[in-house]
């Protein structure tokens, strides 16, 4: 194993993803900026890019020629330890490919929601026309001797794409978003050419058993030439004379960077400034991309539950709900947002005191990386309560950063991260409005003895399965010979096991 670690080490790594983790914008003098992005793929590969160097291929923010960014881009990468690539799209592409195609047909549909979709035939061929853009870029930027990592939903057919164009590298594809059952993903007009792209990749990775389970289904219902074999964290799939591995890989965070940030003087000082805020309150925080997956409307009718069930926790507890904005282009999500904000302001109107308590602190805007750790450090409660998620990575920082483990998650059953941390989260389902309410009320009352175990147990799993152990496991399941290196991850749900249907 070693020496196929060293391997693995002594390759140049290629990410791939929809967007750079650096957006483009001109300054006042007319000169290209560099903003760090976010999000959840940008905050798991930052580190380890600057850890061990490589390239980064991706659409730089801006409709038009990549080529005019040429300088800026050469001087983000240098200052991030890696190279950085651009792909062009034009408006119109960047309109059919990541408003229509990705947002309005894979996002819902993967989450669930297939009532949503609009199934256009012009986003389906806009789609593959950029995958196309996108395998032109990786192969005028890499060498055979590469390993090419590809992410997420937008670039599901590049593999096939870089196969055309005779490509040879070994490739590998990560699913940060869930991977529907049969039944949703049969209602995809292109299931069966999807599928086929996807089996291009040499590995494909999911962030849990139940997603690789889902499209292990999919491909035995639409491609029943292909056998699949195997146990553990990773499977091999017989694709005529190729081989295919499919492996669950849950994604993580850098635990120990968060720990020490969210420990220093600054993050803890504006923590307590919080507090003498909120004097004998306890803080509710819930932090969420403006998405329609992520169940704010939801999570807020059962936060008035809470306060008309049980008066007695009224001006005892606040409820801080941080909305960060996202696709402000697509109409949903202006519906979204609205009917978010009428809910805060009906809540408070009902229960607010004048000069006194506020049941709710509505926040729409982007935080500092300081303010966001504050907030961790000073929530005595985490509401995180999606609809459907890949992993909810807002759950691994929020237990990273309570140091001092006195506090407790409440987290959804349908978030890919209830299958690692069901054993100290409070897990609820999204739609039980009294349920969640209870829930609430439950660790409010919690004893501390409960508190710091429940706690403890998480933290201890996430900084053992941090995002360096996520990034190498991935990387060993693409070149080891010995599958059985690669049991289920311990701590992780395995989809045969009775104990799978306890926590829900």
């Amino acid at each position: 194993m070693r020496a196929e670690k060293t391997r693995a080490e002594r390759e140049r790594l290629i990410v791939v993803s929809n967007r750079l983790p650096f957006t483009f914008k001109k300054d006042g003098a007319g000169a290209w900026r560099a903003e760090p992005g976010g999000g959840g793929l940008v905050t798991a590969l930052l580190p380890v890019l600057r850890d061990r160097g490589g390239m980064w291929i991706g659409w730089p923010g801006t409709a038009g020629d990549a080529s005019e960014l040429k300088e800026a881009l050469a001087s983000a990468g240098t200052g991030a330890g890696y190279r950085l690539e651009g792909v062009s799209l034009t408006a119109d592409e960047m309109d059919k490919f990541y408003l229509g195609f990705s947002n309005q047909i894979i996002w819902p549909l993967f989450h669930d929601l297939q009532s949503l979709c609009n199934f256009d035939p012009a986003y389906w061929r806009t789609y593959c026309e950029v995958n196309g853009k996108f395998a032109d870029a990786v192969k005028a930027h890499t060498a055979p001797g590469d390993f090419i990592w590809i992410h997420d939903y937008h670039l599901m057919n590049v593999a096939a794409e870089l196969r055309r164009r005779g490509v040879t590298s070994r490739l590998g594809f990560f699913l940060h978003i869930p991977f529907p059952s049969p039944d949703l993903f049969m209602k995809l007009p292109w299931r069966l050419t999807l599928l086929q792209a996807l089996l291009e990749f040499d590995l494909i990775g999911f962030q849990t058993v139940l997603d690789r389970r889902n499209f292990v289904q999919c491909t035995r219902m639409l491609a029943k030439d292909v056998q699949i074999e195997g146990r553990g964290q990773v499977l091999e799939a017989r694709v005529g004379k190729r081989t295919v591995r499919i492996g669950a890989f849950p994604i993580s965070i850098d635990y120990g960077a968060f720990q020490r940030r969210a420990a220093s003087p600054e993050v803890t000082a504006k923590a307590q400034e919080l507090h003498r805020l909120l004097p004998e309150r306890k803080l509710i925080l819930g932090i969420d991309r403006l998405d329609y997956t992520k169940g704010i409307p939801l999570r807020l009718k059962a936060f008035e539950n809470l306060l008309e069930r049980y008066p007695e926790l009224r001006e005892h507890v606040s409820f801080l709900q941080v909305v960060v904005p996202s696709r402000e282009d697509i109409p949903e999500y202006h519906r979204l947002r609205s009917e978010i904000e009428q809910l805060v302001g009906h809540i408070n109107g009902r229960f607010a005191r004048p000069g006194g308590w506020v049941p709710i602190w509505y926040e729409y805007r982007n935080l500092s990386r300081l303010e966001l750790l504050a907030y961790y450090r000073a929530a005595h409660i985490a509401l995180i309560t999606p609809l459907k998620d890949g992993m909810n990575l807002v759950a691994k920082e929020y237990c990273t950063c309570s140091i001092e483990e006195d506090c407790v998650l409440i987290l959804s059953e349908f978030a890919g991260a209830a299958s690692q941390l069901y054993r100290g989260a409070l897990l609820v389902n999204p739609y039980d409005i009294e349920g969640v309410a209870d829930a609430i009320r439950r660790a409010y009352g919690m004893h501390a003895e409960e508190r710091h175990a429940r706690m403890r147990r998480m933290r201890n799993s996430i900084r053992e399965h941090d995002v360096f152990w996520w990034v190498d496991s991935f990387l060993r399941a693409a070149i080891t010979r010995d599958l059985s290196a690669f049991p289920q991850p311990e701590g992780h749900l395995e989809e045969d096991a009775s104990e799978y249907q306890l926590p829900f």
